[in-house]
């Protein structure tokens, strides 16, 4: 069954939404969209260092993008402005990605691969590591979720509920580290972010409450992943690009369902 790469394709897809609703909801609700953008920005420097020291790519992303969300989640802690220190270091480790990746012939040849993904070339090892690294974000989601909730409402709240609000931030930093790095394969660095917040941005449309937000986004992005495949393969489009492309469809068809109810 596995040897069908549309198949597999469809399976790294679908098992990535696992993680990608739920957190993208909590992207929305606290404003985190450029946040997923300099974490994502920040993988192509990890594929790039990977490639250098000959190890795995998944490792290499996640370290980076682990040391792009605690630097993020410790100045944001410190009154610096994040708009301005989020554009800093996405836009600079994006481009120290790209001149380290310049240093390496057999990279540049597969560096689109990784700014918009190729989830067509998933493996049994890329299905292993997607389903492993998103169901360990939904565990930790699950667990931590009133907090999390809590800290994201009011944390003036969370505090007088015995909870530390920068600890439920690390949480959410964390996830989003490790969730740059299972994505990176499938949509890219480019396209993270938009497989982060189009679907939640879709569902928050039609939910009622953050629960049913979290199950519909990852509903949506499911949807949004095999039916970009399918206008991959009907129109011969790129299969990233034509993911984000179906989700941002659905994004505009739940506001016109929204405006006629």
């Amino acid at each position: 069954m596995l040897d069908d790469f549309l198949i597999r394709a469809a399976l790294g897809g679908v098992g990535l939404t696992l993680a990608t609703g739920p957190l993208g909801s909590f992207v929305i609700w606290r404003r985190m969209a450029y946040f997923g953008d300099a974490t994502a920005h920040a993988a192509i420097l990890g594929v790039a260092l990977a490639y250098g020291f000959g190890v795995s790519v998944y490792a290499g992303t996640l370290a980076v993008a682990l040391a792009m969300a605690l630097t993020v989640a410790s100045l944001s802690g410190r009154g610096h402005a994040m708009d301005t220190v989020l554009g800093v270091l996405a836009h600079s480790a994006l481009a120290f990605g790209l001149v380290a990746a310049s240093f390496f012939s057999g990279l540049r040849v597969d560096l689109s691969a990784f700014l918009f993904g190729d989830i067509l070339a998933v493996s049994r090892t890329d299905l292993a590591v997607i389903w492993g690294g998103s169901a360990l974000v939904a565990a930790v989601l699950a667990w931590r979720w009133q907090g999390l909730l809590t800290a994201t409402v009011n944390e003036e709240l969370a505090q007088a509920s015995g909870l530390d609000p920068r600890r439920e931030r690390l949480v959410l930093v964390l996830a989003l580290a490790l969730t740059v790095a299972v994505a990176i394969k499938i949509v890219g660095a480019l396209l993270i972010a938009a497989l982060l917040i189009v679907p939640a941005a879709a569902a928050r449309q039609l939910a009622r409450g953050p629960e049913t937000m979290a199950l519909a986004a990852t509903g949506i992005g499911a949807l949004a992943v095999l039916g970009g495949l399918q206008a991959s393969l009907a129109f011969d489009t790129p299969a990233g690009p034509s993911i984000v492309a179906v989700a941002a469809g659905i994004f505009a068809l739940t506001l016109l369902l929204r405006r006629a109810g």
